[in-house]
């Protein structure tokens, strides 16, 4: 089943200013993340997730046919 990625604005604005390498592994954390639907919150209301890569992280919450990245961050 394809799963859909919606990302925020704010999230958006981050990546553009990660270096490729930091926009690389996010993309990667994100996609990681969307392969393990087990792993996601609880679709609709307010309870989110934070899957980590090596050195990035993503916060997410969970609609039923994908999820929606509300933050990232890398420690580059």
């Amino acid at each position: 089943m394809p799963y859909e990625v919606d990302l925020t604005i704010r999230v958006e604005d981050a990546l553009e200013d990660l270096p490729p390498q930091g926009r690389q592994e996010v993309m990667e954390t994100i996609a990681a993340a969307l392969v393990q639907p087990r792993a996601w919150p609880e679709p609709g209301g307010w309870h989110a997730a934070v899957t980590f890569g090596p050195r990035s992280w993503v916060s997410l919450t969970a609609f039923l046919d994908g999820i929606q990245v509300i933050n990232v961050g890398w420690a580059g």
